[in-house]
């Protein structure tokens, strides 16, 4: 009995089914890494309402379709405020285009010594886009609870600084909690990951 055309097909066949084969795996991206904490499916910081500085109140809602940058500090901070405005503008720069879909939120945890007027001028210095939210001392309590942030006053002399969280919060498109990057990442860093989030 002759096999022969039988062998054929069934080689035919094993050689299609390995090229689709070899087709998949070409086509199989690396999963990619985020550079900050992932936080997919975090239980905080789910939504926020407050006040910026021209007395309109912001919601998480209102961003969707951009990705949100959100941290906190105070005007009178001398180091770690500086330096997380500054990446935040920096971070605007290396996204080009994509930086349409980039809100930057900053939240001032001393609303005592921080007007409107002054936050104004303060973020404004470092780039004109930057949302500036102040509340009320209770309703900052309430906000940084929302996000797990630590501050508290630590007396100076005749004044006083604030001790605080330095992590740094980003939100996809979806309005949805994705990472927290620390005040120690690069603005490099930030883009990457939000070039992550906008693929």
């Amino acid at each position: 009995m002759d096999i022969s055309p039988y062998r054929n097909r069934r080689t035919w066949l094993a050689m299609n089914c390995l090229s689709a084969l070899v087709l998949m795996g070409c086509e199989r991206r690396v999963p990619y890494s985020f550079k900050g904490l992932d936080l997919t499916g975090a239980k905080f910081g789910q939504s926020f309402s407050m006040t910026d500085i021209d007395g309109k109140t912001r919601t998480l809602s209102e961003f969707k379709g951009s990705i949100v940058m959100l941290f906190f500090g105070f005007t009178q901070c001398p180091d770690v405020c500086p330096t997380a405005l500054g990446r935040a503008a920096e971070v605007s720069r290396l996204l080009g285009e994509d930086a349409k879909k980039l809100r930057i939120v900053f939240v001032t945890i001393d609303p005592e010594r921080d007007t409107e007027t002054l936050l104004r001028d303060y973020v404004g210095a470092f780039d004109k886009k930057i949302i500036a939210l102040r509340g009320s001392a209770a309703a900052t309590a309430d906000f940084a609870k929302e996000f797990k942030v630590f501050y508290q006053k630590v007396a100076t002399g005749q004044s006083y600084t604030m001790d605080h969280t330095t992590l740094t919060y980003i939100f996809d498109t979806q309005g949805l909690l994705r990472l927290a990057m620390k005040h120690e990442q690069t603005a490099s860093d930030f883009s990457a990951d939000i070039k992550a989030l906008l693929a």
